[in-house]
């Protein structure tokens, strides 16, 4: 075994006993000697005295001690010892995130701590104790000079003093320092042992805390500087004749915008001179006002989406989760209501969205009840600013239809009730039509009940068409500022005569209520009439059909295209059915009864097999024919009074919404729920196909369900291209 070195507290302690740093080396191992002297002294008084305690030491036996016989001395009990800590805890619990429960903690530490001390011992073959020697030996160089001055500065001051005592101890201190020297030459004398280079081994005793740290992230600053708005510094001194001069401008201006729009609509003027009605705000705005208008309804959108704000949340973000519980049914959750003060005694007869800014749509206001006609209003609405609308055009005759046009959407077709159709432009800042038909440019005779866009023709003007009443489908060409009619086709009851003067037969005409353009195919396109007839017609033949369907036993209230599937089309009817046709096939694919008048029905664009219909007793019905074929997925109550009733729906193009008009002037807007909008679910490792060939296929895997087998035999043969 090798001597332990103590550590530096110790060495430091020794010296401050023994005198001040820097003295004679020999002085601390002289003390030690005499220490050692003296313990053994005082060891062997000690064990003199051990003999005498041990004879006079007797056992004492407690009165209830057990006597028991060799035997049941020499008999062995097995005691096994356990390493487990008796008091450890065993009923530990931890949350466990990945299972989202509380889960008991099988291992628990059993280690138990009775004693630790933290020693200052160090081995001297280590690298502190080598340390600590080679600071030694040095420090043993330099200390001969300077503890030889500071024993003579000892020694002068002792000999002032002129004591015998302090002569003894001089004599004493120079034979120790006459013997540290001589140790010292000595071990000097002896070479310093060579370096040993030592062997890492794998197991040592010697246990190392290493540390580790994961690597930081390297930080990433970014910033962006907007460009500084504009400033301009004016200064101006407002007199009595500025001030003047300043609203003789303003009313020369007024002047000025009047006297040009004088010939535009001149009769217009004169009926609401009569009338005493005053100007609207648009033509009374001038170009300073113009500036401010457009601030204050930044303004007013921003108020409108603090103060709607859980309904713009609602709009953006909540998903109904009580769908997965409702087997595969849906709602319609109400968002926003959109109503103008003046609308309030007017139906909505006509909703169109805006093609381009998908959050704008226009409203027709007229009435359905012939004996109560009046004046019409065309309203614009955004879903950004429910409280008031963008845009308000006045008429004299009610609004019964319109339509906006694809490539301009500033651009809108609408049909009145007096016959007339009229194109606005909500470019310029007037209430009155750009283009308006008249009597001269053969105006229908009775109300327009659907107008359409269409292509332009061959001259790159605009076109749309009309159907009335008065059975006449009639093209609207906008020719050098003018409205140009061509009358495309007029309906005739078949076999229903009228007796004439002098016995002439005369042929009943039919009367149009809706109509719809193929998608693909320009000349094709549906007539609905209110003999409950649909009519399947073409540009080209002005005197014959290319089909006729025995629709319904009402009126056809509408008729529309598939937006994906070529050869199917829909149809409502106010006797209470909703229809679904293969206009190669004369029988319907479809029919739902849905127990009261159906107004109006629209396809999804977002799916072939879903549509949805408003009927007249406040409800709104949504189907998706690829989950239920058989009764709708949603029948839900949008209007809660009695007197009221549902006039039209239409789809958003691109939002989960649709909107619903009544007779009361009213528009709602409703968000769809999950279930009525369900998507094909993607599957691990497969990629989900979407698109119109996906939409088609899937419309035509349930035609082939319904089909008769003569139906099938025609379908095949109807597949060539039309």
């Amino acid at each position: 075994m090798r001597k332990a070195v103590p550590a530096k507290a110790g060495d430091k302690q020794r010296q401050n006993q023994n005198g001040p740093p820097g003295g004679k080396a020999g002085q601390p191992r002289l003390y030690g000697a005499l220490t050692k002297k003296r313990d053994e002294d005082t060891s062997t008084e000690v064990g003199e005295g051990v003999d005498e305690w041990s004879t006079s030491k007797t056992v004492v036996k407690p009165p209830d001690q057990l006597e028991l016989t060799e035997a049941e001395l020499k008999e062995e009990f097995t005691r096994v010892l356990t390493a487990n800590n008796p008091h450890a805890p065993r009923n530990i619990v931890r949350y466990s995130f990945k299972e989202r429960a509380y889960k008991p903690i099988s291992y628990v530490d059993q280690i138990a701590i009775h004693f630790s001390l933290n020693g200052n011992m160090i081995l001297r073959d280590s690298d502190e104790g080598r340390r600590q020697s080679l600071r030694l030996s040095n420090a043993s160089e330099k200390a001969p000079s300077e503890s030889s001055a500071v024993v003579s500065e000892e020694a002068e001051i002792k000999d002032e003093k002129g004591t015998e005592d302090t002569q003894a101890a001089e004599e004493e201190e120079a034979e120790g320092a006459e013997a540290a020297e001589a140790a010292e030459a000595a071990e000097a004398e002896e070479p310093p042992p060579p370096k040993v280079k030592e062997k890492k081994l794998a197991n040592q005793f010697n246990f190392i805390e290493r540390s580790s740290r994961t690597l930081d992230n390297p930080l990433r600053e970014r910033a962006s500087q907007s460009e500084p708005t504009p400033c301009k510094n004016f200064s101006a001194n407002a007199n009595q004749w500025e001030i003047y001069d300043a609203y003789v401008e303003e009313l020369q201006k007024m002047e000025k915008s009047k006297e040009k729009e004088k010939p535009k609509a001149q009769i217009g003027k004169k009926e609401e001179k009569k009338r005493g009605k005053k100007l609207t705000s648009l033509e009374l705005q001038s170009d300073d006002i113009t500036k401010i208008s457009n601030a204050a309804k930044i303004m007013e959108r921003m108020v409108n989406q603090n103060i709607f704000d859980d309904i713009a949340q609602d709009f953006k973000y909540f998903e109904d989760a009580s769908d997965e519980y409702r087997d595969h049914r849906g709602t319609l959750l109400p968002l926003w209501k959109f109503q103008y003060d003046k609308t309030k005694r007017l139906a909505v007869t006509a909703i169109s969205w805006n093609p381009k800014y998908k959050d704008l749509f226009a409203v027709g206001y007229g009435s359905y009840d012939f004996m109560k006609q009046s004046q019409g209003m065309l309203v614009l609405y955004t879903m950004k600013n429910p409280t008031f609308p963008e845009y308000v055009f006045s008429s004299e005759s009610g609004i019964m239809c319109l339509d906006i046009h694809n490539d301009h959407p500033h651009l809108m077709a609408v049909g009145f009730y007096d016959g007339n159709v009229a194109i606005y432009n909500f470019k310029k800042a007037t209430s009155q039509p750009s283009y308006k038909s008249s009597a001269k440019s053969g105006k229908h005779t009775d109300p327009v009940w659907q107008v359409k866009w269409q292509k332009d023709d061959m001259d790159n003007n605009l076109n749309f068409f009309s159907v009335s009443s008065d059975g006449r489908i009639v093209s609207w060409t906008l020719v050098k500022n003018e409205l140009v009619h061509t009358d495309v086709i007029k309906l005739s009851a078949e076999g229903t005569t009228m007796q004439g003067p002098e016995g002439l037969q005369l042929q009943t005409v039919g009367c149009g209520t809706s109509f719809d353009f193929h998608k693909k195919i320009d000349y094709l396109f549906l007539v609905g009439t209110e003999e409950g007839k649909i009519y399947k017609c073409s540009k080209c033949y002005s005197s014959q059909f290319l089909d006729v369907f025995e629709a319904h036993h009402m009126a056809v209230d509408s008729v529309s295209w598939n937006p994906y599937h070529l050869k199917i089309f829909i149809s409502c009817s106010s006797d209470w059915t909703v229809k679904i046709w293969d206009h190669t096939i004369k029988t319907p694919m479809f029919i739902y009864d849905l127990n009261a008048a159906v107004g109006d029905v629209a396809w999804s664009p977002y799916s072939s097999t879903v549509f949805a219909a408003v009927t007249t007793d406040g409800k709104a019905h949504v189907f998706d024919l690829n989950i239920n074929k058989y009764e709708a997925l949603c029948t839900q109550v949008v209007v809660a009074k009695k007197k009221n009733k549902i006039t039209h729906i239409q789809f958003n193009p691109v939002y989960p919404v649709v909107i619903i008009g009544d007779e009361r002037g009213q528009v709602t807007c409703l968000k769809l729920s999950p279930n009525l909008r369900k998507m094909p679910k993607e599957k691990k490792g497969q990629e989900v196909k979407k698109g119109p060939e996906v939409e088609i296929a899937k419309l035509d895997k349930l035609l082939i369900l319904v089909r008769e087998p003569d139906g099938r035999a025609q379908g095949q043969a109807d597949k060539a291209p039309l």
